[in-house]
């Protein structure tokens, strides 16, 4: 039998092995390719689903500012959010009175107030700051919870934004 005849089928197992070498190769760059569009896809709908808390939390806070007591008009920002919260704890507007000075002191109203030296987070310096969570999942980086839970805290603890003003004012803290 001629050389050519014997090297044949050998040439021939070689081809279909490099066939399905570069099967193989197409089928795990589909898969890369259906696992990176996947991601993708994945991506955006995380994206969405933020886009859609942030519009939805910012409609919240639209909709809590213009059912702000008039008692309320001569506050803005997170202090006229915690001026139309009053009530819902049963305190008079007059409360913020004794709030302001306090919550000023604490944080000066900033939602991402944070104490190194005690932990104290927020604008109520709730310690941790991981208590809010309590009072909503987005206690980080929503002044609405923060100002919920550091009314409902007042309310339990002192029994009004007042008395919560006056201990502090005899303690530095409250």
């Amino acid at each position: 039998m001629p050389l050519a005849g014997l090297l044949a089928p050998e040439a021939a197992a070689v081809k279909v092995a490099a066939n399905a070498a570069d099967a193989a190769t197409k089928a795990a760059a589909l898969a890369a390719a259906a696992k990176k569009a996947a991601a993708a896809k994945a991506a955006a709908a995380k994206k969405a689903a933020a886009a859609k808390a942030a519009a939805a939390k910012k409609a919240a806070a639209r909709k809590l500012a213009l059912s702000a007591p008039a008692s309320c008009s001569a506050y803005s920002g997170n202090q006229r959010t915690a001026c139309a919260l009053l009530p819902s704890f049963g305190f008079a507007t007059s409360e913020m009175s004794a709030l302001v000075p306090m919550w000023t002191h604490e944080s000066h109203w900033n939602h991402r107030a944070y104490n190194s030296g005690s932990g104290a987070y927020g604008i109520p310096q709730a310690l941790p700051g991981s208590k809010m969570a309590s009072a909503g999942s987005d206690w980080q980086t929503n002044p609405a919870t923060q100002i919920r839970w550091g009314l409902g805290y007042i309310k339990s603890v002192y029994g009004s934004p007042r008395q919560a003003w006056s201990f502090w004012q005899a303690n530095g803290w409250y």
